[in-house]
């Protein structure tokens, strides 16, 4: 008799096979030693669309609304349907006895389980396997400790609330305002909170009066010091002329104190996005890619975790894996350290602990892997490093200086012990060293000569426009001050959403990344500022966003029903339609269809909505898809700026295209031809000349 393993992804399930040793190949499953082993290719089975529950949904009307299915009806995905029946036929197999759910340790891979296991209509008994690496000692360890399918039932029942909740207010929300306006406009209960917050931020930018405020500086043998700052220029002059003319300063109090500054906490997913995107320019997309891409090799930890911290049984490993980490990675850092107390803690991990490297990295050498999958790893292997090293200990001294009747505050700072600060130097040897401000001697009531006393003029300046980062920790901590204490998880999405929001908001062209490839904000374009206008405040309000993830999180845990979350979603939905009246001065959102270019077939314009690019002489099939089989096939996405240069020069150079069969990047061009009725045909030319 066989055991049914189910994994989330093709290269997972190769690798689990290994281990188990099911190594004779089938058509879309591996098999032997008692195992048989297949893959979901992600959502094989999705939520049916409105039309599905009746042909009055076809048309997208007011009066239709709102739509609550019941029952919700699934689909097989087209493009995975020869999957499915692999999976269905091996489920129903007489020698397959009982399964094993392998799929991502977390709320989704749960349903992409469930959700195939029901549609194939299976009674089988199945356990799960719940991991937080691919190394083949834990691959073993945990099919040793498989837990019973029933210790996950809710957080499948929380997965559902999600999906559902996902359909009913993106289905209901998106047609109530695209019939109300004219034009297709996409909502979601996270994607548009998200939205909100970076309109928000450009209308604080675009609102901002700079003020000019003035410092009197006063300069000593050695050091300057600056005054509070000023709004009246005559007050600042006249401080300054004082000072001159006292022509000495009063010291009239010192304190020095030992300061120690703890090292950085290990990465979860969320933070790991920041850093790659503030130090490296990486999209959390991208950066979400590499970061599985080195899962999948057993290079990293699970990936998916908001946990910054290892469990207590980690502790021992810890010597042995930073050794091996800095090895591999960071040669002259020399010997580390291993304060293991600093990173352990079982009450702050949740499903996963945080993301670390693995002893598998021994057998790589960096230069094999790509180089975002490598940047990305270095960055792991830093923080951890870092992260289990000594605290950085300074010395610092603060005195308060009276001159002119005003106080003027000095301090200074001395490094007594680097620690991890000094880790972090030697793995970024390009990083810009923190400057030491030395003070000299000072005693309290001790006389200073001036040197000089001049007034330093400036202006207030705006908050800056969202980066990646600093719009992943926007999402982090939306509506933050509205949770319990106690709560493990906050704000928008999760850390395995928060990537997909972004790049959504972008596709969708609410969003737009301007400026270089190091620094890239994240700009609202006119449509997205105009559909926040028009958003009621329940749909756009990360408070409510994030207190429905706080729900989802008490639905998991088995501490809030599943229908009492439901029913609130619906009658927030019946409630938005029932009352909502349309903004006046929203007359944007109707505005013609943007022009990016000339069609190469017939030479009419191309246009942009809300799918893709479209030629506007309907007689012409020329047409390029924002969801682009093609380009997702090379692990890229149809934008705005690409599909204008593809019309334009009938090519576009693009890095770090993806091979779906190694995995491996590489940088190549795509050509654009059409057919003879106009539809887009696509090459690819390699760097070396070669076609494909």
């Amino acid at each position: 008799m066989s055991k049914l393993v189910l994994a989330e992804k093709p290269s997972v399930a190769q690798a689990l096979s290994k281990v188990l040793g099911a190594i004779r190949c089938g058509d879309g499953y591996l098999e032997g030693n008692g195992y048989v082993v297949s893959w979901c290719v992600g959502h094989l089975v999705e939520l049916a669309p409105p039309e599905a529950y009746g042909d009055q949904y076809q048309r997208w009307r007011k009066e239709d609304l709102p739509i609550f299915p019941e029952p919700f009806q699934y689909r097989i995905s087209a493009a995975t349907k020869k999957q499915f029946e692999v999976l269905k036929k091996l489920m129903s197999r007489k020698d397959v006895e009982s399964l094993v759910c392998a799929t991502d340790a977390g709320r989704e891979g749960e349903l992409i389980f469930r959700l195939v296991y029901h549609q194939c209509r299976c009674r089988k008994p199945f356990e799960r396997l719940w991991i937080s690496s691919m190394e083949d000692s834990a691959i073993q360890e945990g099919f040793k400790n498989l837990r019973p399918s029933s210790e996950y039932d809710a957080l499948y029942e929380a997965a559902l609330c999600r999906e559902r909740a996902d359909w009913i207010v993106g289905i209901n929300a998106t047609r109530l305002f695209s019939c109300l306006y004219g034009t297709t406009l996409n909502t979601g209960r996270v994607m548009s909170p998200t939205l909100a917050m970076a309109v928000e931020r450009e209308a604080v930018i675009a609102a901002f009066q700079p003020e000019t405020f003035y410092q009197v500086q006063l300069h000593f043998d050695g050091f300057t010091v600056s005054g509070e700052r000023m709004g009246n220029r005559e007050v600042a002059n006249s401080l300054a002329e004082t000072c001159r003319k006292e022509g000495s300063a009063r010291i009239a109090k010192v304190t020095q104190a030992e300061k120690s500054e703890r090292p950085p906490a290990l990465y979860d997913l969320t933070s790991l996005q920041r850093e790659a995107n503030r130090i490296l320019g990486y999209t959390a997309q991208q950066t979400l890619d590499y970061t599985q891409a080195l899962y999948e090799k057993k290079l990293v930890t699970y990936p998916r975790t908001d946990s910054r911290y290892l469990t207590e049984d980690m502790a021992g490993m810890l010597p042995e894996l930073v050794a091996a980490a800095a090895d591999a990675c960071f040669p002259d850092v020399g010997a580390v350290m291993v304060n293991a107390g600093q990173v352990v803690n079982n009450r702050k991990v949740t499903d996963h602990h945080a993301i670390i490297p693995t002893k598998e990295l021994q057998k790589y050498t960096l230069s094999e892997l790509p180089k975002g999958e490598a940047e990305v790893l270095r960055l792991i292997v830093q923080r951890l490093l870092a992260a289990v090293s000594e605290p950085c200990k300074t010395a610092e001294t603060t005195a308060e200086i009276l001159c002119g009747n005003a106080v003027f505050k000095a301090k200074g700072k001395t490094v007594l012990s680097a620690g991890w600060k000094e880790i972090e130097e030697k793995c970024s040897p390009k990083k810009k060293k923190e400057k030491e401000n030395v003070l000299p001697s000072m005693k309290d009531n001790c006389t200073l000569p001036l040197l000089s006393a001049e007034i330093k003029e400036g202006k207030t300046v705006p908050p800056k426009h969202f980066t990646e980062d600093t719009l992943l920790q926007s999402m982090e901590t939306a509506g933050a001050n509205e949770m319990p204490d106690e709560a493990e998880r906050k704000g928008l999405g999760t850390p395995a959403t928060r990537a997909g929001i972004i790049e959504k908001l972008v596709q969708k062209g609410f969003l737009e990344r301007q400026g270089d490839k190091k620094t890239r904000y994240l700009i609202p374009t006119q449509k997205g500022a105009s559909l926040v206008k028009i958003l009621p405040e329940q749909i756009r309000s990360p408070a409510m966003t994030a207190d429905w993830e706080e729900k989802l999180l008490l639905v998991e845990r088995g501490d809030y029903q599943a229908e009492d979350f439901m029913k609130e979603i619906c009658e927030m939905i019946r409630e938005l339609v029932d009352t909502y009246e349309v903004v006046k001065g929203a007359d944007v959102l109707m505005q013609k269809n943007e022009v990016i270019g000339t069609c190469p077939h017939c030479g009419a314009e191309v246009v942009g909505r809300s799918k893709g690019w479209f030629c506007s002489n309907r007689e012409c099939r020329f047409v390029l898809w924002a969801d682009n089989a093609y380009f997702n096939k090379i692990g890229k996405r149809m934008t705005k700026q690409t599909a204008e240069k593809l019309i334009r020069d009938g090519r576009v150079k693009l890095k770090d295209c993806k091979s779906q069969r190694t995995g491996k990047t590489y940088n190549a061009s795509v050509l654009l031809e059409t057919e003879n009725d106009g539809r887009p045909r696509f090459k690819m030319e390699f760097e070396n000349g070669g076609q494909k």
